[in-house]
């Protein structure tokens, strides 16, 4: 048993005082990831500094833009009527994300900040496997290696890879807000800023370590997404082993805008297949002025795959994201037909 100091600030300002003064602290909104990591060793932190009574959980579908606080839990966001009504892609990013116990505990700011589920990470680099062994994870332990490299990867990324890093960026709700261009609010010891949600997810090039684009103490306090008629004909599409709560093999986030029958402009990101959330700016551009049919969806779709580097078990997520792309664009087409 570690000891773990406790506390819960009733202000971001004091939230984030807390965490500067001691250097072990480390933020906690619903837990259900951060409690499992903890359970792993991933994370030891010595104080939890408990953040769900600093405010930011409203939820605002009025004006420009759809403003949604970052301790909002996942259940309130995709029950609001509004969202389900004009942004399918977010309720079903949220719904397919998590079991209902989990979505009414979790917050969506904190599932911003999910960490990979592979399994040399949650079991590597200092976790000494049944086998007796001990396996080697650069994001656990920088320069130790990456296990996953010619190792067991069939969930492993075949988008955005490196040669120290393959592991998925396992959130189904980041890859909608991807498409959908949204971006988060940040406090923290320097006052506020903002950011692309797109832009706080790094590559893991040589550094795959550092995830996530954030300073010591920073709080993403509100998430902000433009309105746009593409809301209504859009998706989010999972592929996984298996129907029940699961992480991706392959997802795909379809949001499109119209004149007439065609397109003008189409927002697509990829999940279950990348490192980061993955834009696919090449199948965007292709669908601009087309009419969809699944010819047109396959063939947009593979644009998006064009620089895949699969390993040696997970060739399979190519064809899959594929198809998985183009059955998106097929339900949000179909969508667009009922509106």
């Amino acid at each position: 048993m570690e000891p773990i100091a406790y506390s819960v600030p009733t202000s971001a300002e004091q939230a984030v005082s807390e965490l500067m003064s001691e250097a072990g602290a480390c933020y906690v909104a619903g837990g259900t990831s951060l409690f499992d990591l903890m359970k792993l060793r991933v994370e030891r932190p010595s104080r939890l500094i408990d953040i769900t009574r600093i405010g930011y959980d409203a939820i605002s579908t009025s004006g420009s833009e759809l403003r949604i606080g970052a301790n909002a839990t996942m259940s309130n966001v995709a029950e609001n009527p509004t969202i389900a009504r004009d942004y399918p892609i977010l309720t079903e990013a949220l719904l397919k994300g998590a079991s209902q116990q989990l979505r009414n505990m979790a917050t969506v700011g904190a599932n911003l900040l999910q960490r990979t589920r592979c399994s040399y990470f949650r079991h590597g680099a200092g976790a000494i496997a049944s086998a007796g062994s001990i396996y080697p994870c650069n994001k656990r332990e920088p320069g130790s290696g990456c296990a996953a490299i010619g190792g067991l990867d069939r969930t492993q990324a075949v988008l955005g890879v490196s040669g120290a890093c393959t592991a998925v960026s396992p959130g189904d709700w980041p890859v909608a807000l991807t498409a959908l261009d949204a971006r988060i609010n940040i406090f923290g010891p320097n006052g506020r800023r903002d950011l692309p949600v797109s832009g706080l997810y790094r590559l893991p090039g040589n550094t795959p370590h550092l995830e996530f684009d954030l300073k010591r103490g920073e709080l993403i306090t509100e998430i902000i997404i433009p309105k746009t008629a593409s809301g209504l004909h859009s998706t989010y599409h999972k592929v996984r082993d298996r129907e029940s709560y699961a992480f991706a093999l392959a997802s795909a986030a379809v949001a499109l805008e119209l004149n007439g029958w065609k397109i003008e402009h189409a927002h697509v990101a990829l999940g279950g297949v990348a490192t980061r959330p993955w834009r696919a700016p090449e199948t965007e551009q292709f669908l601009i002025g087309k009419t969809i049919r699944r010819e047109t969806a396959l063939e947009a779709a593979r644009l998006a795959f064009v620089n895949a580097q699969p390993g040696r078990h997970n060739g399979f997520k190519v064809e899959l994201g594929i198809r998985t792309l183009a059955d998106a664009l097929m339900i949000a087409s179909e969508r667009t037909r009922t509106v």
